[in-house]
Protein backbone atom coordinates (compact mmCIF):
# COMPACT_ATOMS: atom_id res chain seq x y z
CA UNK A 1 0.00 0.00 0.00
CA UNK A 2 1.43 3.38 -1.00
CA UNK A 3 -0.57 5.62 1.36
CA UNK A 4 -2.45 4.46 4.43
CA UNK A 5 -4.31 6.98 6.60
CA UNK A 6 -6.01 5.87 9.79
CA UNK A 7 -8.36 7.88 12.03
CA UNK A 8 -6.85 11.21 10.96
CA UNK A 9 -7.95 14.37 12.77
CA UNK A 10 -6.89 17.97 12.15
CA UNK A 11 -7.83 20.58 14.74
CA UNK A 12 -7.22 24.33 14.52
CA UNK A 13 -6.64 26.19 17.78
CA UNK A 14 -6.50 29.92 18.36
CA UNK A 15 -6.09 31.78 21.62
CA UNK A 16 -9.41 32.82 23.07
CA UNK A 17 -11.45 30.74 20.64
CA UNK A 18 -12.84 27.21 20.84
CA UNK A 19 -10.94 24.58 18.78
CA UNK A 20 -12.23 23.82 15.30
CA UNK A 21 -12.14 20.21 14.09
CA UNK A 22 -11.53 20.50 10.34
CA UNK A 23 -10.90 16.79 9.75
CA UNK A 24 -12.56 14.14 11.92
CA UNK A 25 -11.56 10.49 12.06
CA UNK A 26 -10.79 10.05 8.34
CA UNK A 27 -9.37 6.74 7.12
CA UNK A 28 -8.49 5.58 3.60
CA UNK A 29 -5.75 3.82 1.65
CA UNK A 30 -4.31 4.41 -1.81
CA UNK A 31 -2.29 2.09 -4.02
CA UNK A 32 0.30 3.09 -6.62
CA UNK A 33 -1.40 4.13 -9.86
CA UNK A 34 -4.79 4.59 -8.18
CA UNK A 35 -6.84 7.80 -8.11
CA UNK A 36 -9.15 9.01 -5.34
CA UNK A 37 -11.52 11.94 -5.73
CA UNK A 38 -12.51 13.82 -2.57
CA UNK A 39 -15.66 15.89 -3.07
CA UNK A 40 -17.66 18.18 -0.84
CA UNK A 41 -18.74 21.77 -0.39
CA UNK A 42 -16.39 24.58 0.58
CA UNK A 43 -15.32 24.41 4.21
CA UNK A 44 -15.90 20.67 4.62
CA UNK A 45 -12.21 19.95 5.33
CA UNK A 46 -10.90 18.83 1.92
CA UNK A 47 -7.94 21.20 1.79
CA UNK A 48 -7.05 20.64 5.45
CA UNK A 49 -6.89 16.92 4.72
CA UNK A 50 -4.66 17.57 1.70
CA UNK A 51 -2.31 19.78 3.71
CA UNK A 52 -2.00 17.07 6.36
CA UNK A 53 -1.15 14.48 3.70
CA UNK A 54 1.50 16.82 2.31
CA UNK A 55 3.05 17.30 5.73
CA UNK A 56 2.12 20.99 5.87
CA UNK A 57 -0.17 20.46 8.89
CA UNK A 58 0.47 18.31 11.93
CA UNK A 59 -2.50 16.01 12.64
CA UNK A 60 -4.02 16.26 16.09
CA UNK A 61 -4.70 12.51 16.05
CA UNK A 62 -4.37 9.48 13.80
CA UNK A 63 -1.54 8.33 11.54
CA UNK A 64 -0.26 8.76 7.99
CA UNK A 65 1.87 5.94 6.58
CA UNK A 66 3.64 6.19 3.25
CA UNK A 67 5.42 3.19 1.79
CA UNK A 68 5.03 1.41 5.12
CA UNK A 69 6.62 4.19 7.18
CA UNK A 70 4.79 6.51 9.60
CA UNK A 71 5.31 10.13 8.61
CA UNK A 72 5.45 11.43 12.17
CA UNK A 73 8.31 9.09 13.01
CA UNK A 74 10.56 9.97 10.04
CA UNK A 75 13.90 11.71 10.54
CA UNK A 76 14.81 14.82 8.54
CA UNK A 77 16.23 12.84 5.61
CA UNK A 78 13.23 10.52 5.47
CA UNK A 79 10.76 13.40 5.64
CA UNK A 80 12.64 15.23 2.90
CA UNK A 81 12.33 12.18 0.66
CA UNK A 82 8.63 11.99 1.50
CA UNK A 83 8.10 15.65 0.54
CA UNK A 84 9.69 14.95 -2.84
CA UNK A 85 7.58 11.84 -3.38
CA UNK A 86 4.30 13.64 -2.59
CA UNK A 87 3.71 16.73 -4.71
CA UNK A 88 0.95 19.33 -4.94
CA UNK A 89 -0.88 20.87 -7.90
CA UNK A 90 -2.64 24.12 -6.95
CA UNK A 91 -5.87 25.66 -8.20
CA UNK A 92 -4.18 28.97 -9.08
CA UNK A 93 -1.49 27.67 -11.40
CA UNK A 94 -0.15 31.12 -12.37
CA UNK A 95 -0.03 32.20 -8.73
CA UNK A 96 1.95 29.09 -7.77
CA UNK A 97 4.72 29.94 -10.26
CA UNK A 98 7.44 32.47 -9.51
CA UNK A 99 6.58 35.50 -11.72
CA UNK A 100 10.25 36.47 -11.96
CA UNK A 101 11.38 33.15 -13.40
CA UNK A 102 11.03 32.01 -16.98
CA UNK A 103 9.63 28.52 -17.54
CA UNK A 104 13.15 27.21 -18.21
CA UNK A 105 14.41 28.60 -14.90
CA UNK A 106 11.41 27.19 -13.00
CA UNK A 107 12.05 23.66 -14.23
CA UNK A 108 15.84 23.88 -13.94
CA UNK A 109 15.54 25.12 -10.35
CA UNK A 110 13.43 22.12 -9.33
CA UNK A 111 15.93 19.71 -10.89
CA UNK A 112 19.05 21.37 -9.49
CA UNK A 113 17.88 22.16 -5.95
CA UNK A 114 16.74 18.59 -5.40
CA UNK A 115 19.67 17.11 -7.34
CA UNK A 116 17.43 15.11 -9.61
CA UNK A 117 19.90 15.27 -12.51
CA UNK A 118 23.56 16.23 -13.01
CA UNK A 119 23.86 19.78 -14.32
CA UNK A 120 25.01 18.47 -17.71
CA UNK A 121 21.71 16.58 -18.17
CA UNK A 122 19.32 19.24 -16.87
CA UNK A 123 18.51 20.67 -20.31
CA UNK A 124 17.73 17.20 -21.62
CA UNK A 125 15.39 16.51 -18.71
CA UNK A 126 13.63 19.88 -19.16
CA UNK A 127 12.89 18.94 -22.78
CA UNK A 128 11.51 15.57 -21.61
CA UNK A 129 9.24 17.26 -19.07
CA UNK A 130 7.82 19.62 -21.69
CA UNK A 131 7.06 16.68 -23.94
CA UNK A 132 5.34 14.83 -21.08
CA UNK A 133 2.93 17.69 -20.45
CA UNK A 134 2.41 18.60 -24.12
CA UNK A 135 4.10 22.00 -24.23
CA UNK A 136 6.23 23.30 -27.13
CA UNK A 137 9.85 24.30 -26.52
CA UNK A 138 9.12 27.94 -27.36
CA UNK A 139 7.48 28.42 -23.93
CA UNK A 140 10.82 27.96 -22.16
CA UNK A 141 11.72 31.64 -22.38
CA UNK A 142 8.24 32.82 -21.37
CA UNK A 143 7.21 34.24 -18.00
CA UNK A 144 4.00 32.95 -16.33
CA UNK A 145 2.17 36.20 -17.20
CA UNK A 146 2.76 35.48 -20.89
CA UNK A 147 1.07 32.06 -20.76
CA UNK A 148 -2.59 31.02 -20.78
CA UNK A 149 -4.18 29.40 -17.75
CA UNK A 150 -3.95 25.95 -19.30
CA UNK A 151 -0.27 26.46 -20.17
CA UNK A 152 0.50 27.59 -16.61
CA UNK A 153 -1.18 24.47 -15.27
CA UNK A 154 0.92 22.30 -17.60
CA UNK A 155 4.07 24.04 -16.38
CA UNK A 156 2.94 23.28 -12.82
CA UNK A 157 2.61 19.62 -13.76
CA UNK A 158 6.06 19.65 -15.37
CA UNK A 159 7.62 21.20 -12.25
CA UNK A 160 5.86 18.60 -10.13
CA UNK A 161 7.00 15.71 -12.35
CA UNK A 162 10.59 16.97 -12.20
CA UNK A 163 10.79 15.48 -8.70
CA UNK A 164 9.50 12.10 -9.92
CA UNK A 165 6.70 11.82 -7.34
CA UNK A 166 4.75 8.70 -6.50
CA UNK A 167 1.67 10.66 -5.36
CA UNK A 168 0.17 13.92 -6.62
CA UNK A 169 -2.38 15.86 -4.59
CA UNK A 170 -4.35 18.11 -6.96
CA UNK A 171 -6.50 20.75 -5.26
CA UNK A 172 -9.19 21.97 -7.70
CA UNK A 173 -6.70 21.86 -10.61
CA UNK A 174 -9.21 22.80 -13.34
CA UNK A 175 -11.85 24.94 -11.62
CA UNK A 176 -10.23 28.22 -12.75
CA UNK A 177 -10.01 27.12 -16.40
CA UNK A 178 -12.42 27.34 -19.33
CA UNK A 179 -14.41 24.20 -20.04
CA UNK A 180 -12.50 23.29 -23.19
CA UNK A 181 -9.18 23.74 -21.36
CA UNK A 182 -10.49 21.70 -18.42
CA UNK A 183 -11.04 18.72 -20.73
CA UNK A 184 -7.48 18.88 -22.02
CA UNK A 185 -5.99 19.11 -18.51
CA UNK A 186 -8.13 16.19 -17.31
CA UNK A 187 -6.95 14.15 -20.29
CA UNK A 188 -3.38 15.06 -19.33
CA UNK A 189 -3.97 13.86 -15.75
CA UNK A 190 -5.30 10.51 -16.98
CA UNK A 191 -2.43 10.10 -19.42
CA UNK A 192 0.23 10.88 -16.83
CA UNK A 193 -1.39 8.58 -14.29
CA UNK A 194 -1.28 5.66 -16.71
CA UNK A 195 2.10 6.43 -18.22
CA UNK A 196 3.95 7.05 -14.93
CA UNK A 197 1.85 4.85 -12.58
CA UNK A 198 1.05 7.87 -10.42
CA UNK A 199 -1.30 7.80 -7.47
CA UNK A 200 -3.56 10.86 -7.45
CA UNK A 201 -5.74 12.51 -4.83
CA UNK A 202 -8.06 14.89 -6.66
CA UNK A 203 -9.87 17.45 -4.51
CA UNK A 204 -12.86 19.00 -6.23
CA UNK A 205 -16.47 20.06 -5.90
CA UNK A 206 -17.19 18.98 -9.50
CA UNK A 207 -18.72 15.50 -9.69
CA UNK A 208 -18.21 15.40 -13.47
CA UNK A 209 -14.45 15.70 -12.94
CA UNK A 210 -14.50 12.82 -10.47
CA UNK A 211 -16.55 10.64 -12.81
CA UNK A 212 -14.06 11.16 -15.66
CA UNK A 213 -10.78 10.85 -13.77
CA UNK A 214 -11.06 8.91 -10.52
CA UNK A 215 -11.18 5.21 -9.67
CA UNK A 216 -12.74 5.86 -6.26
CA UNK A 217 -14.51 8.77 -4.64
CA UNK A 218 -14.97 9.90 -1.04
CA UNK A 219 -17.71 12.35 -0.10
CA UNK A 220 -16.70 14.68 2.71
CA UNK A 221 -19.13 16.51 4.98
CA UNK A 222 -18.23 18.51 8.10
CA UNK A 223 -14.77 16.98 8.27
CA UNK A 224 -15.83 13.34 7.84
CA UNK A 225 -16.09 10.85 5.00
CA UNK A 226 -19.80 10.08 4.86
CA UNK A 227 -19.51 7.79 1.83
CA UNK A 228 -16.58 6.12 0.08
CA UNK A 229 -16.41 3.65 -2.79
CA UNK A 230 -15.85 3.03 -6.53
CA UNK A 231 -16.65 6.21 -8.47
CA UNK A 232 -19.19 4.75 -10.90
CA UNK A 233 -21.08 2.80 -8.23
CA UNK A 234 -21.20 5.65 -5.75
CA UNK A 235 -22.35 8.26 -8.27
CA UNK A 236 -24.96 5.97 -9.82
CA UNK A 237 -26.27 4.56 -6.54
CA UNK A 238 -25.57 7.05 -3.72
CA UNK A 239 -26.58 5.91 -0.25
CA UNK A 240 -25.99 8.91 1.97
CA UNK A 241 -28.51 11.79 1.82
CA UNK A 242 -25.70 14.36 1.46
CA UNK A 243 -24.28 12.51 -1.56
CA UNK A 244 -27.73 12.49 -3.15
CA UNK A 245 -28.02 16.23 -2.53
CA UNK A 246 -24.66 16.86 -4.19
CA UNK A 247 -25.65 14.84 -7.25
CA UNK A 248 -29.06 16.53 -7.44
CA UNK A 249 -27.36 19.93 -7.36
CA UNK A 250 -25.40 19.21 -10.56
CA UNK A 251 -27.12 20.95 -13.49
CA UNK A 252 -28.59 18.50 -16.00
CA UNK A 253 -29.13 20.46 -19.21
CA UNK A 254 -31.24 17.81 -20.91
CA UNK A 255 -33.48 17.45 -17.86
CA UNK A 256 -33.96 21.21 -17.50
CA UNK A 257 -34.78 21.62 -21.20
CA UNK A 258 -37.38 18.88 -20.93
CA UNK A 259 -38.96 20.64 -17.93
CA UNK A 260 -38.95 23.96 -19.77
CA UNK A 261 -40.60 22.47 -22.85
CA UNK A 262 -43.25 20.82 -20.66
CA UNK A 263 -44.08 24.14 -18.98
CA UNK A 264 -44.10 26.11 -22.24
CA UNK A 265 -47.63 26.36 -23.79
CA UNK A 266 -48.11 24.94 -27.26
CA UNK A 267 -48.35 27.81 -29.77
CA UNK A 268 -51.74 28.05 -31.55
CA UNK A 269 -51.91 26.79 -35.11
CA UNK A 270 -52.25 29.50 -37.75
CA UNK A 271 -53.77 29.12 -41.17
CA UNK A 272 -51.38 29.25 -44.05
CA UNK A 273 -51.48 32.42 -46.12
CA UNK A 274 -50.88 30.38 -49.26
CA UNK A 275 -53.99 29.29 -51.21
CA UNK A 276 -53.61 25.86 -52.69
CA UNK A 277 -55.40 25.06 -55.95
CA UNK A 278 -58.39 22.76 -55.61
Amino acid sequence: MLLDIQNLCVTYRARGLPPVEAVRDVSFALRAGESLGIVGESGCGKTSLARAVLGLLRPSAGSIRFGGRTIGEMDAAGFGAYRRAVQMIFQDAAGSLNPRLRVRQTLEEALLVHRMRPRARVAERVAELLELVGLPENVLESYPRELSGGQCQRVSFARCLALEPALIVADEPVSALDVSVQARILNLIRTLQTQLNLAIILITHDLAVVRNVCDRVAVMFEGRFVEHGPACDLLEHPRHPYTRELIAAVPDVARELKKENTRRPTPPKTESAITHPQ
